[in-house]
Parts: C-alpha cells; sequence; structure tokens
C-alpha cells in the first residue's frame, strides 16, 4: 500500500466504509481545535475541537447551546481506537457522570433539552445523576438490530436515550417528527374514501405520532457511505430525530463525546450550528471529512418529504431521495485529486 494511504484499511470493493489517508488527515487535522482560553460563542461556533472533554469544557461560554446531545462510554470495557473503557462499580460510574454532567450543565440556556445515550446497565446510574441537574421527562428507547447472541441470556440489541429539559419552557415540534407507517390492512368509509391513511405512489401509508420506543433506525455498516469504524457510531436518522424535534434552524447543538462526528453533520445538514468535542484525532478527521461531505449531499437516510418513513417502507426509487441536492454518492468522499 502507499505510504500516503497507509492509515486506511484494505477494504472489500463493495464497501463504502468512510476513512481519511494519511494526506488528508494531515490537512484535515488543521481545521481542528485546541482550546487554551475561554471563548465566546460565535469564535467556537460550527468547530471540532480535538481535545480531552474535561480540559476543554472550562473554555466554553455559559448559557450558548439549546440542545446537548450526550453519547459518554457505557459502563462496560470497551475499546476506542487503542483507547480503553474500564466497567466501574456503580458508584464509581455515577460519580465520572457527574464530573462532566456538573459542568456541561452551565453551558446551556435555561429553554435547552439534554438527550443522553445509555444502555441497560448504564440508564439507572445516569438517570440518578441527571436528575440532579434537569428534570428527566422520558426514556427512549431504540432497537440497535445488532448484537451478540447469547446461549444463556436475551439478547441484548437495544439502547436507552434519557429525554431532559432544564426547565418546563423547551421545544418540541410534534409536526416535524412524524412517522409514516406501511398500511397493511386498511380501513375505508363507506364511501371507499381511506379513513386515517393515504393512497401514495409508495404504497398505503399512514402518519402516525412518534413514540419513545424507536424500531424504524439502522445502524450504520459497511455498505452505507455514512458508516466509519467508530465502534458505537449512531445513525444520522437517530439524530435527525432528535434535532428535529428538539431545535428550531441556527440553534446550537454540543456533542461532548463526538466520536465520528454524527451529531455535527446531521446539524450542518439540519442547518443549525454545532461545537463537536473529541479526544481521538482520527475520529476528528473523520468527522470533518464527513463535515464537507454534508456540504454536497444533505440528504438523511429513511427521511424524506419531512417525514421519517418507517425502516424498508420505501421503495427503491424512494430510497435513493432524502431532503437537500442528491449528487453521487460517491462525490467527494477524497478531499484531493488523484
Amino acid at each position: 500500500m502507499p505510504p500516503t494511504d497507509s492509515f486506511v484499511k484494505q477494504r472489500a470493493p463493495r464497501n463504502r466504509t468512510l476513512d481519511v489517508t494519511e494526506k488528508e488527515r494531515q490537512k484535515l487535522k488543521r481545521r481542528l481545535r485546541l482550546l487554551t482560553n475561554p471563548v465566546d460563542a460565535e469564535n467556537i461556533l460550527d468547530s471540532t475541537v480535538c481535545q480531552d472533554v474535561f480540559v476543554a469544557l472550562p473554555h466554553l461560554p455559559d448559557a450558548f447551546v439549546d440542545l446537548l446531545f450526550v453519547d459518554p462510554p457505557y459502563n462496560l470495557h470497551k475499546s476506542f481506537n487503542g483507547r480503553r473503557f474500564h466497567k466501574m462499580p456503580s458508584d464509581d460510574y455515577m460519580h465520572w457522570v457527574d464530573c462532566w454532567l456538573s459542568q456541561l450543565v452551565r453551558l446551556l440556556k435555561r429553554t435547552a433539552s439534554v438527550y443522553i445515550c445509555s444502555d441497560w446497565r448504564s440508564t439507572p446510574a445516569i438517570q440518578l445523576v441527571a436528575e440532579r441537574y434537569l428534570k428527566v421527562r422520558n426514556r427512549i428507547t431504540w432497537e440497535r438490530e445488532k448484537g451478540r447472541g447469547a446461549k444463556s441470556n436475551w439478547k441484548n440489541c437495544s439502547e436507552d436515550i434519557l429525554f431532559c429539559t432544564v426547565s418546563d419552557d423547551y421545544t418540541f415540534e410534534l409536526d416535524a417528527i412524524m412517522l409514516k407507517r406501511r398500511v397493511i390492512a386498511p380501513y375505508t368509509r363507506e364511501n371507499g374514501d381511506p379513513k386515517d391513511w393515504h393512497r401514495t405512489k409508495d404504497g398505503n401509508h399512514r402518519l402516525t405520532h412518534p413514540s419513545n420506543l424507536w424500531t424504524d433506525l439502522t445502524v450504520p455498516f459497511w455498505s452505507m457511505p455514512e458508516n466509519t469504524d467508530h465502534p458505537t457510531q449512531k445513525p444520522e436518522k437517530l439524530l435527525a430525530k432528535i434535532l428535529l424535534a428538539s431545535t428550531k434552524e441556527d440553534d446550537v447543538i454540543l456533542d461532548p463525546f463526538a466520536g465520528s462526528g454524527t451529531t455535527s453533520v446531521v446539524a450542518r445538514k439540519l442547518k443549525r450550528r454545532y461545537v463537536g468535542i473529541e479526544i481521538d484525532e482520527r475520529f476528528c478527521c473523520l468527522a470533518e471529512k464527513r463535515l464537507h461531505l454534508a456540504l454536497l449531499d444533505s440528504s438523511i437516510q429513511g427521511y424524506r418529504d419531512g417525514v421519517f418513513w418507517e425502516r424498508n417502507a420505501m421503495n427503491k426509487q424512494s430510497r435513493s431521495t432524502g431532503i437537500g441536492p442528491q449528487s453521487d454518492p460517491d462525490a467527494g468522499r477524497s478531499l484531493f485529486t488523484p
């Protein structure tokens, strides 16, 4: 393999997992921020901060965030690009959660919403800490669709997201997050007209209110252009649901454990402002590359015409269209001309 590509894994021809070459990394890392002094909001918006979250947070301004999305390490053994997170006793994990959440609260507007990801092991500890600072309003459970089988236990294929707010004054845009479901046995009125459903070129569908049980998501995998090698990457569709529900255009979203940048990417696609903090330079560079690609194609898989589609509910032609201008899905995947 050529030296300039030594950072990129060898992949099968149809594998579309996004990566950065060493040449790209040298260019992309110049875009990353490192905070050494306090900054105001306008000087930090739309940035990827490559830094330990505990070092970066004290430099951020008060009350500038409209939505906080947190996807922290869960309380289990996990490797993140060579860095390991070790499972702790519950009290120690709660203390660790409190260390960052207590600092993040200062950054939130009074009208801000907070979404914190977890799994069944971590949810009780995170909720107890969240209740010290926030109003916990709901627990979303989403089907992860993947997971190792177990011979003596139930397969673990779901995760939780705690929905919290700072106060009783917050944004929730119900009309922006309606779910389009396929109608299998449609009811009709006496005159034959549909009852609470619609006939469309894509079949019979109805719009339903979103619940706290999400089964319409697809975890990024090798054939999806949003996929990266980050071990806990969330689907863009998941972030789109949250951002559309709890923010408006030009609102500010903060992700203090940004990983490969999904929150920032979706914020850009939906015309929101963003700040992502991530300690790993490789994932920061992946985030910056994905942010570049979002300028070329703002579509989000599973979201079209202002509604979220149930998984596999669209026909082949419909799946190819999204919310924004379309392009060759591989256009711009390399930032450098060969």
